[in-house]
């Protein structure tokens, strides 16, 4: 597969980086296969969690093709640097050409990025998950790989003002260790497998990072932050 596109991105989104001056903390690359189909399911927290992933697993040499709702791919900007990237376009309302799409790349040996939880969590805990990459990696015969973000928020997200100044954030990007699924298993017990890895993973990182949460807009209720308090 071409990439034309995704280089020159990749050099502006560094350059915006840098103007942020973000402190990145990227840990688990290792587990990011270097050749061969996989899947990262990530948190979702913040609008720049996608960029922000892809850049974590450039030290591998990989592009990450993300799944990413169609609206974005109707942008008169976005859109066809989107298309020109090789991301997946996915139609709520009808799944499953975006499905195939996503099988296709996978045995094709790409990386497919998928937010699990289907939209930002508010409350920056994990949602409930949708069972898309558990069957998509049964169907392909690839590994899922949690990951966890955690810092973006802090710049731009949903239902808070972003803030663009530069302010050094600390943005933590954890790449798990691999979970595999055999063709026949139980997706619904893959879905909560995959769904308490990614939330023991985030209380990890949470404890790690840098700044303290207490009191914050961009921090949960139980780490004494006032977001909104999860909903499930």
């Amino acid at each position: 597969m071409a990439d034309l596109v995704y280089p020159p991105v990749v050099v502006a989104i560094k350059a915006f980086w840098k103007y942020l001056d973000l402190k990145f903390d990227f840990k688990g690359e290792e587990n990011i296969p270097r050749e061969g189909g996989a899947i990262l399911a990530i948190n979702h927290v913040g609008y720049l969690d996608f960029a922000l992933v892809g850049t974590a697993a450039l030290p591998v040499n990989r592009y990450v093709r993300f799944m990413a709702k169609k609206e974005i791919f109707d942008n008169k900007l976005a859109g066809p640097l989107m298309r020109g990237m090789h991301h997946i376009s996915v139609d709520r309302a009808n799944g499953s050409a975006s499905f195939v799409a996503a099988l296709r790349a996978l045995r094709a040996g790409e990386i497919i990025g998928i937010f699990p939880e289907g939209t930002i969590s508010v409350s920056f805990e994990i949602k409930e998950i949708k069972t898309g990459a558990v069957r998509l990696a049964m169907g392909a015969g690839v590994p899922v790989i949690p990951t966890v973000i955690w810092g973006s928020q802090r710049i731009w997200t949903k239902k808070v003002k972003r803030n663009l100044r530069r302010k050094s954030v600390p943005i933590s990007v954890t790449f798990g260790e691999p979970l595999h699924f055999a063709k026949d298993a139980d997706v619904e017990a893959g879905e909560k497998e995959l769904r308490n890895t990614m939330i023991s993973l985030l209380h990890t990182v949470q404890e790690n990072y840098p700044d303290s949460h207490e009191g914050e807009r961009w921090a949960p209720v139980r780490l004494g932050g006032t977001a909104p308090a999860p909903l499930n």
